[in-house]
């Protein structure tokens, strides 16, 4: 089962919500949007942007000195940059909104697992059209992963991979145009946020329908967490969709420490739930002071207080299982089940009670049915 962002069509979706004892309790909500919409864009989003493209140029250019001349220390600076990028990516893949939802960020970004005969064959012929569909699994970090640490099974025979007659070359071409494909596309979308309006445009929209910024971002923000950390991170890998585990599905899987990422994915997205800023030396107005400014509850407890226990328990999960979440699912994947099931009930609080209390609609489709 291939993890492919892209085969999850987004399409409006009205949810009609019944009435009963358990349901989420708001009073009438006169939060202020735009505060918000101006914190998320001036302390996380901008400056989060800012640290992945100084991530992804950094990347580009040990990929150039490697080109230019191969060898093992350059090899090693260059798997430097990338996992200090790919770090960086797991606190801003969330932010899928306008500039990244245009250019697919994500998927061009970090589909996993790779597609190795389809990279092997876009080394051969040279020319490969990597803004296609197609071809998303066969570039972005994950493609790196394996180009960096997977073509051979030591470090000597991987720098061979790269120095040995023109198939060498061609590859070096061809991990050279990733790396910079992906810093391309990051200064893109900085460049957008930054300098050509659309945060203004963000900020500006504040209302409450479905086309607002809030609406347009909640659903985005949820939606990562729902399909990309809960299902892609752990759900597929450990079998939860397909019956049996599959742990060539992990995230990283050939530079293997990849629990790192998850835990990366996890506390970024509980900070910006809880208004922390990208460099975490500033708060202001956050989904948590949204709910509880609206006296949200369930069952007599504030929504924003189970979310928040939710990350927790999360965490002590993550935590306990193995740096190599493949190695983790081969030992005991019991402890991978459990980590869904953990992540899983923070849908149900994020996707349903939250928005409700919100007055926020989905406006994607459910497709791996939980």
């Amino acid at each position: 089962m291939r993890f492919l962002f892209y085969l999850i069509t987004i399409v409006p979706l009205i949810l009609l919500w019944s009435c009963g004892k358990d349901e989420p309790s708001s009073p009438t909500d006169n939060f202020n949007r735009q505060s918000m919409l101006m914190h998320w864009a001036d302390n996380y989003i901008i400056p989060g942007y800012t640290a992945y493209a100084q991530a992804t140029h950094e990347l580009s250019v040990a990929a150039t000195e490697f080109s230019a001349d191969r060898n093992l220390n350059t090899l090693n600076n260059l798997r430097t940059k990338w996992l200090a990028a790919y770090s960086v990516w797991q606190r801003v893949s969330m932010l899928e909104v306008g500039p990244a939802a245009e250019l697919n960020l994500r998927n061009n970004t970090n589909v996993y697992p790779v597609d190795t005969e389809g990279i092997h064959a876009n080394i051969t012929a040279g020319d490969a059209n990597l803004e296609l569909p197609s071809n998303f699994d066969r570039q972005g970090l994950g493609a790196l992963d394996y180009l960096l640490y997977g073509v051979a099974d030591s470090e000597q025979a991987i720098l061979a991979f790269y120095t040995e007659g023109v198939a060498g070359a061609d590859a070096t071409t061809y991990l050279q145009r990733l790396a910079l494909r992906l810093d391309a596309l990051a200064q893109h979308v900085l460049a957008a946020w930054q300098s050509n309006g659309y945060r203004e445009e963000f900020i500006a929209n504040d209302g409450s329908s479905a086309n607002a910024a809030v609406d347009q971002f909640t659903n985005a923000f949820v939606f990562y967490y729902e399909k990309a950390l809960r299902a892609g991170k752990v759900g597929i890998p450990a079998g939860v969709f397909s019956g049996s585990p599959l742990p060539t599905h992990v995230e990283a899987p050939y530079y293997g420490q990849n629990k790192q990422f998850l835990q990366g994915a996890l506390n970024a997205f509980a900070d910006f739930f809880n208004g922390k800023s990208f460099h975490g030396d500033l708060s202001g107005p956050s989904y948590r002071q949204y709910l509880e400014e609206l006296q949200a509850a369930k069952e007599g407890t504030h929504i924003a207080q189970l979310i928040n226990d939710q990350f927790a328990a999360s965490r002590a999960k993550i935590e306990a299982l193995h740096t190599e979440l493949a190695q983790q699912i081969q030992d005991d994947n019991q402890a991978m089940l459990a980590t869904y099931d953990e992540l899983q009930r923070n849908v149900v609080l994020l996707k349903v009670d939250m928005l409700q209390a919100m007055s926020i609609a989905v406006t994607y489709v459910d497709a791996d049915g939980d």
